[in-house]
């Protein structure tokens, strides 16, 4: 973290406290307390071309587990027991529908991909089994990312690897604790890679915003011979072996990072109001009307702005942001309410989000470069059960892809006519994550990188992904 102060102590010649500039490297590598080793490990990697273009990936994760007949695979003409609840709408795709929940994205389809084949084979509430691919180092894409591309960004000390939480983009908010507040760890994990490529979550509070801005005179900072000759006495200082032989560019680095201000990617305040509006989603429903039931306590009506800061991170040049959506669960057994009542609240915010972030990205010039998913760890029972709702399914798991400059506009494969199973050979966790690797790196490039975890680039190696995306 970062805290500088006027005077404090032990200071050196020049009148800085040695404690706080090594406070500034934590901030340049990363806020979230890498060292400076790792630093300039990092760069080193970030330079050796393995991505031929600034690239992101925005995972929106759907916690719980989201129903694929109230979403985007909808069956209105299924037997009683197990039809779609609700009504359906037409999408821009011929024959081709989606819940009444989806208005807008039912006319975006120019922009999206469904993919009505995936099955998660998971049927129980932890992400792991979705978001590693199944590698054998039981790493997250998220976490695969940071150590294929570096856990910083070279340019501004901008950690890689991010996670958005709720509370990330609303100063004060106290969620309830559920079973996904105890899974939550797995959506990121980073596995056998080790905790360096772990995401770091803006979500700290007033403090944590506090630690990443400059409490010292801004003034203080404009001679940079100045800025410049006291990081060379802590290089003196901590490495007498060479290790930091090449700060000079960590030097400029980290002066420019604290001068820029790059604390600022994360205050919305930042942003234009009316893209703020555009997003928002805090007025669809009451937080305390969803939050009351046991299984949606870490639901939010925030997740538009979630994905904003999102955006903003991928801008800023975080290549990988996981953005998690609580409350998908839905048993109808009163720890959420009958007949799926909470779809009211939960897949609107969706509808309405997702369609202003792919709306955003057209605007700003980022659809290429931006590849958004959406999915959970499974799927729900096509029966319903006696409450009105589904319960844990394995075999067919919604799947929506936007973006990337992959190829949009399509449903890829058809479940059965209950919304079961696919009837082709299915896509699964493997093919995803390879689908991500690819469309990050250059598969070819990865390879030459003797560096790199084995089971890692096995897992990438062995799948071709979701091939009607390339």
């Amino acid at each position: 973290m970062l805290t500088i102060f006027d005077r404090g102590y032990s200071s050196n010649c020049q009148g800085y406290s040695r404690r706080e500039f090594l406070r500034i490297g934590s901030l340049a590598a990363g806020l979230a307390g890498f060292s400076l080793p790792a630093l300039l490990a990092s760069q080193a990697r970030a330079n050796t071309g393995t991505s031929s273009a600034p690239k992101s990936v925005v995972l929106l994760f759907l916690q719980g587990g989201p129903t694929q007949h109230e979403t985007w695979d909808p069956k209105p003409e299924a037997p009683v027991q197990y039809r779609t609840l609700g009504d359906t709408i037409r999408t821009a795709i011929p024959g081709v529908s989606f819940s009444q929940y989806f208005p807008r994205l039912a006319q975006a389809t120019d922009d999206i991909a469904v993919v009505r084949k995936f099955a998660s084979g998971n049927g129980g509430h932890t992400y792991e089994a979705v978001t590693t691919g199944g590698n054998a180092a039981r790493a997250s894409m998220s976490a695969v990312y940071a150590h294929l591309a570096g856990s910083t960004n070279p340019q501004n000390g901008l950690p890689t690897n991010m996670l958005v939480l709720p509370e990330a983009v609303q100063e004060g908010l106290q969620l309830g604790s559920n079973f996904e507040t105890q899974a939550l760890p797995t959506l990121t994990q980073s596995g056998q890679l080790g905790s360096q490529f772990e995401a770091f979550s803006p979500s700290g509070g007033s403090q944590l915003r506090q630690n990443m801005t400059l409490t010292l005179p801004r003034e203080r900072f404009d001679d940079r011979r100045q800025m410049l000759a006291a990081f060379d006495s802590v290089r003196r200082d901590i490495d007498n072996r060479g290790v930091l032989a090449t700060m000079d560019r960590f030097q400029q680095q980290a002066y420019d990072v604290i001068t820029r201000g790059v604390h600022q990617v994360f205050d919305l305040s930042n942003e234009d109001p009316r893209v703020v509006a555009r997003y928002d989603t805090s007025r669809l429903f009451r937080l305390e009307d969803a939050t009351r039931y046991f299984d949606m306590k870490r639901a939010s009506n925030l997740l538009g702005k979630q994905l904003l800061l999102a955006r903003r991170l991928c801008e800023a040049g975080c290549g990988f942001v996981t953005v998690s959506d609580c409350g998908w669960d839905m048993h109808a057994n009163n720890n959420s309410p009958r007949n799926m009542e909470g779809l009211r609240w939960l897949a609107p915010q969706v509808d309405h989000a997702v369609s202003a972030f792919i709306e955003d990205l057209k605007v700003r010039g980022l659809s290429d470069r931006i590849l958004l998913i959406v999915t959970g760890e499974m799927g729900r029972t096509p029966q319903l059960n006696g409450g009105g709702g589904r319960d844990h399914w394995g075999n067919l798991t919604p799947l929506l892809i936007a973006g990337g400059g992959l190829r949009m506009g399509q449903v890829i494969g058809r479940s059965d006519s209950i919304g079961s199973r696919p009837t082709s050979t299915p896509y699964g966790p493997a093919h995803l994550f390879s689908t991500v690797m690819r469309f990050l790196f250059d598969v070819t490039q990865l390879r030459l990188r003797p560096e790199i975890n084995r089971s890692v680039s096995a897992a990438i190696d062995s799948n071709p992904g979701i091939v009607e995306l390339f």
